[in-house]
Formats: C-alpha cells, structure tokens, sequence
C-alpha cells in the first residue's frame, strides 16, 4: 500500500495542506474511503456521490484512526475538523483519488495487465493472475473494485515490491475505460469479447466496441494488445483506433486463424481441456472450470503469460491452482445430490447462449435444468433478446427450463414452442414459487445451471437448493 508523508501525499494529488503543525511530516499508511474501516494511519478520502456524501463521516473516520482527511474545498468544514486535523485541500476529492493512483503507479517498478469485455474479464483476470504468480508477486482487482472509484484504490493498495498487477476495467458509457487505462497504463491490455451488455447506455454492440476499445489509450508504446478474434467488430473497430507506436496485436479464440486457437477440446460440468493449436507448443492443459467460453479465455491468459516469459510448465501449474471468483459457473452440490452449476453474478445475450451451450454439451445426467433469470440494462430491445434466448432453447440443449422474472416471461414463450411437453418449460414471477416447485421435481441425478443478471440475485435459488 501507498506509505508517503502527508506532504508527499498532497504532491501527489494536486491539494494543499491544512492544519498540520509538523509541515506535512506525518506518515501515511494507505488510504481509505470507508470511515468504518479504517485502519490507524491511513489518510481518509471522502466520496461525494449522487446519494451520500463521504465528508459527512470524516469525523468518524479519524475517530476511527485516520491520521489525516482529505476535503473539497467547496465544502464548509465542521467545527471537529476546523483546526487540529490535518486536511488535504482538493477541488474534487474523486479526481485527486485518480491523481494519487496515477502518480503512485509511476513510481513503481510494476507491469500491468488490464482487461476489459462484456463477459469473461474476471475469469480471465483471475487466470492471468493465476498463470503470472507463478513466477512474480502479482496483484489482482479484488471482487468488482473495477470501476473509476475501485481501480485508484486498486492501485493504491499495491505494495512497493509487486511485479505485476492485473487490473479488470469495467464501464457502463463512454470515456470510462478511457480514464482507467491511462490511469493504469497497461503493458498488456486483453478485450476478451464484445457483447449486449449495457446497450441501453451505448446503443449497438457498435457502440460497445467502440467503449472497450479505448484501452489501448494507455497501452504503453510496445505493449501487447490481446483481442478476441472470433469477434468481426472489434478488427473492424481497430481500423478507426490509433495505437500506441509499436503496439503487437494477437488475437485469440476458439476459431481458425486466431494466434492463439484451441484444438481436442473437452468439456465436462467442472473441468475443461484442450491443446493450443500450431506451433505454440503448449498441449494438454487442464483447466479446472467448465465452458468452451473458458478455453477461449484461458487462450488470452496464456498468450500473456508467453508475453511474460513463463514456461509451460509454470502456466500449466497456474491454471491447476486456479480460484475463480465466485458464481462464475460454480460447481456445488443440491441437498439431494443433484449437480449445481452456479453462474449468477451476472447475464447477457452471449453469455446466457454460452451457458446453454455448455449444458448442451454435458452427458450423463438425468435431466439438464437451465433455470434464468432476466438479463438487465438492454436497452429498448431486451423483449427481443430474451425471446431470442428463448429461441436458442431446444430439446436438444436442456431437458427443462425455468425463468424467474417478468423479462424472462419472453423466453419460456418462445422456449415453450421448442418443446412438445407445455410441462417442460415454466415461467415464475416469485422466486420462491419457483424453488419450491424445483425442489418438488429436482432427482440426485440431475444437472441444474442457474443465470441471471445481478439484480436478480439468482445465487438465492442455489443457496435454498444446498440446504437439507
């Protein structure tokens, strides 16, 4: 974590110092925007959002061991923090959050790897970050700390001896990833698909490319821009990106062509195997997660971990070590025995037909159950989309379907007309109707997959299906 006096602090941020006696000699030992969870030491960085202002808990905050506060100077000072707390005077507390990062990277002795897509970037994060460690000291984001507010603080926690950080950036609109990669400043920079997400911010899958592609403004010059090469958009986007001097572009994926491609590919309801194709030289690797989607982000893992240097047999150790973050096609067990796969943190068209694929493609199971959940900020065609979901639905892929959500209500239609038993698909609006009818009929011998966008806090089903 950043440790600098105060004085170097202020420097860093663009602020100036107020009600320090000592002229900036106290130390800092972190930072932190949670006045609840601070840590003695730590300078105290107040957020204003749209619904709650971080200076209303200063006081709390240095109550609670911060040695110093930051403050925007529009803001009146309390009688607490008038005279004897150290303040750092900003104009905005957010971008002198950004400036500190910014300024604290450069002063490391660290490479970065940032990733970015619609689906699969913490999956891929924590791939990459599992190859990497097997040969550096490496950092991850933690958990969704992948925003404008999350990758600064990212930043900030790093200690001074890492190697390399691997930083996810994620963005709901325009300019967002813009301002996290010239933060970062990545040596290397994966986009790992382009999918439906946040179309109602960015209105085309078009528009979407557009928006991950800003990562390349902070590729270090002779930095490595990994792209996904199944994906026609994003080489039709590159056409109108001006990269930095002597960027390489590899693509990666699961078609012909790609640099990085797979071939003998099996996939089982918890591991996944398969070759990299031509000369590369890397085979038999073993991962230790479901989903043809995961070779192709496990593709994008090892082509950085080549960039690195490592040898085969570091990245093949890596990926048998490998903790994903949760609810990314977990694997757990019903209370009867039946097989759960638990990918609900989050939805979208491509990562919903990636979900059913990988059921589509298991063998050995009484009954297959996909169960979704309405997939979120799609813009004005998400009726459409969800139908489409409904569409791709056939007896061939899954045995039985069930939809929570009034979105979803589209895709048990359309599903619906894929199956000749109206009993096979059913569409539930309370979700507690829908475990209890689902724990009615689930068998020990059964495969359950559940999906759904965030909001609909799909995991909840699971969780009731592994109690007794």
């Amino acid at each position: 974590m950043i440790t600098r006096k105060l004085s170097a602090i202020a420097a860093m941020c663009g602020g100036t110092i107020q009600n320090d006696t000592d002229a900036g000699s106290i130390q800092i030992a972190g930072v932190s925007i949670n006045s609840r969870r601070m840590s003695p030491g730590q300078l105290f960085i107040p957020i204003k959002g749209d619904n709650f202002d971080g200076h209303d808990f200063a006081s709390g905050a240095i109550e609670g061991g911060a040695v110093a506060t930051l403050w925007q100077r529009d803001k009146a000072l309390p009688a607490a923090l008038a005279s004897g707390v150290p303040l750092i005077l900003v104009d905005d507390t957010t971008e002198a959050l950004q400036k500190l990062a910014s300024a604290y990277r450069d002063e490391l002795q660290v490479r970065v790897v940032g990733v970015t897509g619609s689906n699969g970037k913490t999956t891929t994060k924590d791939m990459v970050a599992a190859l990497l460690s097997g040969f550096f000291r490496v950092h991850k984001t933690d958990g969704n700390y992948n925003n404008h507010i999350g990758l600064p603080l990212t930043l900030l926690a790093l200690e001074e001896g890492v190697e390399v950080v691997v930083l996810e950036m994620g963005m709901s609109g325009f300019g967002e990833i813009d301002l996290l990669t010239r933060l970062a400043k990545p040596d290397v920079a994966i986009i790992t698909n382009i999918g439906e997400s946040h179309m109602l911010q960015l209105g085309s899958r078009a528009g979407i490319t557009q928006a991950k592609l800003e990562i390349v403004a902070g590729l270090k010059q002779g930095g490595l821009l990994l792209i996904n090469g199944d994906e026609p958009l994003l080489h039709e986007g590159l056409k109108n990106v001006s990269l930095p001097e002597n960027t390489e572009v590899q693509t990666f994926g699961l078609q012909e062509g790609n640099r990085w491609a797979a071939e003998h590919v099996i996939v089982n309801a918890t591991t996944s195997s398969f070759d990299v194709r031509g000369d590369n030289g890397l085979q038999l690797v073993e991962l230790p997660v479901a989903g043809v989607h995961n070779v192709s982000n496990a593709l994008a893992a090892i082509a950085t971990a080549k960039k690195f240097g490592l040898p085969d047999d570091v990245i093949r150790k890596g990926f048998a070590g490998l903790k994903l973050t949760a609810m990314r096609i977990e694997p757990g067990v019903a209370y009867n025995g039946a097989m759960l796969l638990n990918d609900a943190y989050n939805a979208s068209p491509t990562s919903v037909r990636a979900a059913i694929d990988l059921v589509a493609g298991l063998s050995g199971y009484h009954c297959k159950w996909l169960v979704l959940g309405d997939m979120l900020e799609l813009g004005p065609d998400e009726e459409a989309m969800h139908a489409e979901i409904g569409a791709y639905v056939n007896p061939s892929k899954a045995d039985r379907v069930l939809t929570f959500g009034k979105l979803s209500l589209h895709i048990a239609s359309e599903a619906a007309k894929q199956f000749s038993d109206a009993d096979r698909v059913k569409a539930f609006e309370d979700k507690q109707q829908l475990i209890e009818w689902l724990r009615a009929h689930l068998v020990p011998e059964d495969l359950v997959l559940v999906k759904g966008s965030r909001g609909m806090r799909m995991e909840e089903i699971i969780h009731d299906l592994q109690r007794a």
